[in-house]
């Protein structure tokens, strides 16, 4: 399978892989976002995922795929970074703000800096109509932000904090997004860093959770048990999936499909949660897709 995915790369079925990888992630990322939603704090539900996927990335990176490369721990622990401020900045925004406004500034920030980062890190460029694209698609997620900012009571003293540490933690979507693309191409097997990845990754938040609340495990730990679970097994094929993306193709058109995952969010919200969908935010939503595809349809 590890010589069918790398023969892949740089090819025309390579693309269209690597697109059919990226909007599965969109949608998994979305539904992610639905199950997490009024489950409990982003502290403790970050937590529990995290230590869900690491232990079942275990006995995967030590008895099932290679090991890494020399090489490749030193740009493993920069990874580790990265995602570490990552996660710290997404809970502290989720923490002070509206999910529905802070979600969006996230997702629209993220794939500008990604596509910058690509450009100097990769040497990509993007045609003309792509850059239309990636307007259009931004200028719909934030769109949705401005929105949901109007018609969701939100803390006005903490808003400007909670846009900041949003725009923020779009940084850091576009940090990790560029340099586990790097890693993952540096790696001679992708699934190397996949497996690795996922363990190191999941060990920081559940040992600050524990060291903080003195070794106890959060209660109820039934309905956390079963997120945990379902999150874990989602951000294998989601984050996977991106990533294996942008082995096989651009990682800035990746990291731009990925964003779609603000429509698949908003059509879960309004089929399995009951959430309204008027005509401003239909308009928007299809701004966004009608941008994905520009930027698909125009390289």
């Amino acid at each position: 399978m590890i010589d069918w995915l790398t023969s892949l790369e740089g090819t025309s079925a390579g693309s269209t892989l690597a697109l059919i990888l990226a909007l599965q992630a969109a949608l998994l990322h979305a539904i992610f976002g639905a199950l997490q939603k009024r489950v409990t704090d982003p502290w403790t539900a970050r937590s529990v995922i995290d230590g869900t996927y690491a232990a079942i990335a275990l006995p995967f990176a030590l008895f099932v795929v290679p090991w890494p490369e020399p090489h490749i721990w030193p740009m493993f622990a920069i990874a580790w970074v990265i995602h570490v401020g990552y996660k710290v900045a997404q809970a502290a925004a989720y923490s002070v703000g509206a999910y529905t406004v802070v979600y969006p500034v996230v997702r629209g920030t993220g794939p500008v800096f990604t596509v910058v980062g690509a450009g100097l890190l990769f040497g990509e460029t993007f045609a003309p109509m792509q850059w239309l694209g990636v307007a259009m698609l931004v200028s719909g997620i934030l769109g949705l932000a401005v929105y949901n900012l109007r018609h969701v009571i939100v803390d006005r003293a903490r808003l400007p904090l909670a846009l900041g540490l949003a725009a923020m933690t779009g940084g850091f979507v576009a940090a990790y997004t560029t340099w586990d693309a790097f890693v993952i191409r540096a790696t001679e097997n992708p699934f190397t860093f996949i497996a690795w990845f996922f363990l190191l990754d999941g060990l920081a938040f559940p040992i600050v959770y524990l060291l903080r609340n003195r070794g106890k495990v959060p209660r109820p730990f039934a309905p956390l048990g079963k997120l945990g679970v379902q999150g874990a097994i989602i951000a294998y094929f989601s984050f996977g999936g991106i990533m294996m993306a942008t082995r096989l193709d651009k990682v800035g058109e990746a990291a731009v499909l990925r964003e779609t995952s603000v429509v698949f969010s908003a059509v879960i919200g309004w089929l399995m949660l009951g959430e309204s969908t008027g005509p401003r935010r239909i308009a928007l939503i299809c701004l966004i897709a009608a941008g994905a595809v520009i930027v698909e349809m125009g390289g």
